[in-house]
């Protein structure tokens, strides 16, 4: 794998292997470098559990969470690893120069009634960026929005505020999406290899134009995690294993998808339970996602 990484380093023209070992948490924050990084991590474990195409037979459905979403492309052959790396690195680069223009940010809203907090959001000009399920949200704007915000929360509602350079997946990343529509014509597709889902609205694609298409416009749009997640219980998942990074995805699914078994890659060990579970899983119910 290391051969791949460095490989992918020079398509990407990123060091990923000194960021990924060597460089501080400052150095990795820089989103034009955390995005590349969260791709190669991701795509270097899936490829460690299914090295070849044949294996994806195993695998009842994939999907991925904003930048995650990259990997699963390039996972389920959509992408080239080559073509991901090369994606991931402009999105990276238009995403950070997009929230270099205003300040912005992203907090997290953990429980609240959901009307209420619609309600709230709608008062300070907030938008929901991320809906996760399980009555969690993640609201984004300026960072004087977000104040105000803070110091007015939805009733029984908690606020978290996020370390990330920008308001993702609003309108203020306008300026990505029209970068990325430059390059996009250009990418090499193929459809989907296996059960692919969109974080737009959580609906299965089998075209590799509009998984691309999908991609650009999520730069400015909603993850709708939630209904992903919708999804995968519709599908009868008995199994979910997170790529790395991972922890995040898997909390939410160990509260949305009661009953399912599910792990998260967090070390090289954890790619030995992987394969037990997948051996045990591996059925057209089973779902790794």
């Amino acid at each position: 794998m290391a051969e791949k990484l460095h490989w992918w380093s020079a398509v990407a023209g990123l060091d990923l292997v000194h960021y990924g070992t060597e460089a501080d948490e400052a150095a990795i924050r820089d989103t034009a470098v955390a995005q590349p990084l969260l791709v190669a991590s991701g795509l270097a474990a899936a490829l460690s559990l299914f090295p070849e195409p044949a294996d994806l037979r195993q695998i009842g459905a994939v999907a991925g969470h904003s930048v995650g979403e990259i990997t699963t492309a390039a996972f389920s052959r959509v992408l080239s690893a080559e073509s991901a790396m090369a994606f991931v690195r402009q999105r990276a680069l238009a995403m950070a120069g997009a929230a270099a223009e205003v300040e912005t940010g992203m907090c997290a809203i953990l429980g609240g009634d959901q009307d209420e907090v619609a309600a709230k959001l709608e008062e300070y000009e907030l938008t929901a960026a991320n809906n996760n399920g399980g009555g969690q949200l993640v609201a984004a704007g300026t960072l004087k929005q977000l104040q105000a915000f803070r110091e007015d929360p939805p009733a029984k509602a908690r606020v978290v505020p996020l370390k990330v350079a920008g308001a993702f997946h609003t309108q203020y990343m306008a300026p990505g999406v029209e970068r990325l529509n430059r390059i996009a014509p250009g990418v090499p597709l193929a459809a989907p290899a296996t059960v692919y889902l969109s974080n737009a609205d959580g609906k299965v694609l089998d075209s590799g134009a509009e998984v691309l298409a999908r991609l650009v416009s999520q730069v400015s749009n909603p993850v709708r995690w939630d209904l992903c997640t919708e999804t995968l219980e519709a599908l009868g998942a008995t199994c979910v294993i997170e790529l790395p990074p991972a922890g995040t995805l898997t909390g939410l699914l160990k509260r949305n998808l009661k009953g399912v078994a599910t792990l998260a890659l967090k070390t090289p060990a954890d790619l030995v339970k992987a394969r037990e579970l997948i051996a045990e899983h591996a059925t057209p119910e089973g779902v790794v996602a």
